[in-house]
């Protein structure tokens, strides 16, 4: 058994060279914060890329992989990212992994001298492990745990204009808002899966499966904020994410709304931005309700949380928070233009689903319908 351990390790560390050479990446080491020519305005185009190239002090950064297998049995979630706490004396790479079945979840904390990233575009490296938009590669030994395993990814759909090869922004032009606490941004709504992984001694494979990325950056997470994301319809190969926050900026606060839909090939992003507007009719513990309004259309969803696993989160750059999550959610969705003439209505049950702090922080008597 150790032999062909080795030689699975082995085999993967071959597939990282050569995935390097074949795709001509070069990668630069975090600590020697480096004066890497033009990258500043490669990130502002591409929020997918590290972001956090010259940040010393209350920093965090993290991308969060989802992946369902065909037969919807099997759900992983992997977030690679790196920490940097307020004074800046402590540092760390780091991947969480949750399993959506069993709300099982693992942290694995790396030193910060094994963190790289691309200088090119979304590529970032810990330890043995790599992470793109296209691809995953996980190699992670220690006494209890073993996760070893590729992914590929096709079929990516990017956040784009209608008939625009030019990405856009899930944040719009709050994405320029400088101080802000948290920045958000989608690196693919959806995508086909390929490939598997292989925790302790048990295989998750995710041949024919379906997956979404996206990420977070800044100084901590929201104190109160709802996550709600899917991309496993049962009737449809629609995407559909939602996230509002509590959103503290120059002395004063507000809560924050962005999120898009993704249906019949079409991509539409709403959001505070785009003075959208949202009422909720019911929050609970374990369950949501709510409409959004847009000009010409309204989104009604329906969530329902099962279980749950604890995931860390940033503070002021330290990942001392415990957050609760669920992968396996059911939502129920309908969209609807101004007549009432429903355009577009599914279910799943395969939803991720964050309810954090207190409502209070979140809505105003007019948000909360009685």
């Amino acid at each position: 058994m150790k032999i062909n351990k080795w030689l699975l390790i082995l085999m993967f560390l071959g597939n990282i060279l050569t995935f390097l050479s074949q795709n001509k990446i070069s990668l630069v080491k975090f600590v020697d914060y480096p004066k890497v020519q033009a990258y500043k305005a490669k990130k502002s185009k591409n929020s997918s890329m590290f972001q956090g190239n010259k940040k010393t002090k209350k920093y965090f950064e993290g991308w969060y992989f989802k992946m369902v297998s065909k037969d919807e049995l099997s759900i992983l979630s992997v977030i690679p990212g790196i920490s940097i706490s307020e004074d800046g004396s402590t540092k760390h790479a780091f991947i969480q992994i949750i399993d959506g079945k069993t709300a099982k979840t693992e942290y694995i904390s790396y030193p910060i001298e094994d963190f790289y990233y691309s200088k090119d575009d979304f590529l970032v490296k810990i330890g043995n492990n790599f992470f793109s938009k296209d691809s995953l590669i996980l190699d992670i030994q220690g006494d209890d745990l073993s996760v070893i395993g590729k992914i590929y990814m096709n079929n990516i759909t990017e956040l784009r204009a209608d008939r625009s090869k030019k990405k856009q922004k899930i944040m719009g032009w709050y994405y320029k808002v400088p101080f802000m606490e948290c920045y958000h941004g989608v690196v693919s709504l959806n995508h086909d899966l390929i490939g598997e992984i292989k925790v302790n001694n048990r295989s998750f494979n995710f041949d024919s499966g379906k997956g979404y990325i996206e990420k977070d950056w800044g100084k901590s997470m929201p104190s109160s904020w709802i996550w709600i994301q899917t991309n496993n319809f049962k009737n449809s190969n629609s995407s559909f994410m939602l996230s509002m926050a509590k959103i503290p900026w120059m002395g004063f606060s507000f809560t924050g709304f962005l999120g898009f839909y993704y249906v019949d090939e079409k991509i539409v992003r709403f959001g505070t931005y785009s003075k959208a507007k949202f009422k909720v009719s019911k929050m609970q513990e374990d369950s949501l309700s709510l409409k959004i309004y847009l000009k010409n259309e309204i989104i009604e969803i329906n969530t329902n949380k099962r279980n749950s696993g604890l995931l860390k989160a940033p503070v002021k750059g330290s990942m001392d928070r415990r957050i609760s999550e669920s992968i396996d959610a059911k939502l129920s969705i309908t969209i609807t233009n101004n007549k009432n003439n429903s355009k577009f209505k599914d279910v799943s049950s395969i939803t991720g689903l964050e309810t954090v702090g207190e409502k209070e922080d979140l809505f105003n008597k007019k948000q909360l319908k009685k």
